[in-house]
């Protein structure tokens, strides 16, 4: 019986063109790099040109007698930074805004987190409760702050109006030290923000591990402390840590609460209680017209921020549960 001849096999050219998608696909892992810089060039020309040049700029000034209006500033090394420890409004202006930051930052933090949990139950119209808590977060710090001045004005303000009625008298907001917890509440009443952050780990949360807690016999109390808290951590510990730079950082609010009869927001009208450390360097710039001293004074406030954040960092290891090791890589 006749055996049917194999066929030859084919001579593959090795010249001939790939299919066009392998060829795409071998042009984009030839030029991978080149395209990753190109994507990322817009946020390298934005890194360079609004914070490390603004920033080297800035520590130059600080070196500096610069006025920031006239081109006669003389360099004066570390002037600026001695003028610091000696000046006895830059200790008192650091310790308001130690304390307004121990009081803002748990207290945010926690009232988002319980308003998370709120809205996180399946009640009807959760919708749009989640929709209302977060609305403040949206108004803008400047209109909020001059709503809060009207509230709380001492002649026509809505809330010595209600106490009046009640039979109270009125009180002076405005001035110290009842106008520090204005601005606390200031700061309070846009929470929203952070509990969008606290509701998205609160659903990460496997249900799994809540169920089986409860078999066990665990209570809503210990099912919270040792299975939600440890999984959310991480989100907390984010909103901890945003929120001491961000508190650090305050001065809008401080100089549009405080009385001014000019009718212009001034750091000069600020009350001692809210005399926050930023409120100083913004009057030490803007109103003396001190911008190599503002410019030192900036450059402490980055550096304590760092060795604050590093410190969080740092003690947060043994209380922050991730579900994969930050320092090992996968």
């Amino acid at each position: 019986m006749p055996v049917a001849a194999s066929a030859p096999p084919r001579h593959v050219d090795a010249t001939q063109s790939p299919p066009t998608r392998q060829r795409r696909a071998r042009r984009w892992v030839r030029y991978r790099t080149r395209t990753f810089y190109a994507f990322v060039a817009p946020w390298l020309f934005g890194l360079c040109g609004l914070t490390l040049l603004p920033m080297a700029y800035a520590l130059w000034l600080s070196f500096t007698n610069s006025d920031g209006f006239s081109d006669s500033a003389r360099f004066i090394g570390l002037e600026n930074y001695r003028q610091i420890f000696r000046d006895p409004l830059v200790l008192h202006s650091l310790g308001r805004t130690g304390l307004f930051t121990v009081v803002v930052v748990p207290l945010s933090v926690i009232g988002s987190l319980l308003l998370a949990m709120l809205i996180n139950r399946p009640v009807r119209g959760r919708g749009f409760f989640r929709t209302l808590f977060y609305l403040p977060a949206v108004v803008p710090s400047v209109a909020a702050a001059l709503a809060w001045k009207l509230l709380f004005d001492r002649d026509s303000g809505a809330v010595n109006g209600v106490l009046v009625t009640l039979g109270g008298g009125p009180v002076a907001w405005l001035q110290d030290p009842a106008v520090f917890y204005v601005l606390i509440s200031l700061m309070l009443w846009a929470v929203g923000g952070g509990m969008i952050i606290s509701l998205a780990g609160l659903q990460d949360v496997p249900r799994e591990l809540q169920e089986a807690a409860r078999v066990d016999g665990a209570g809503p109390w210990r099912v919270f402390r040792h299975v939600t808290v440890p999984i959310i951590s991480p989100v907390l510990l984010f909103q901890v840590v945003t929120g001491v730079i961000g508190a650090l950082q305050t001065y809008v609010q401080p100089i549009l609460v405080a009385p001014n009869p000019s009718g212009v927001p001034s750091p000069s009208s600020v009350s001692p209680g809210n005399d926050l450390y930023v409120v100083h360097v913004f009057s030490q710039g803007f109103s003396l017209g001190r911008f190599g001293y503002a410019s030192a004074l900036l450059w402490l406030l980055f550096l304590v921020i760092l060795l604050i954040t590093l410190l969080i960092l740092r003690l947060s290891k043994s209380l922050v549960f991730y579900n994969v090791n930050p320092d090992k890589e996968s």
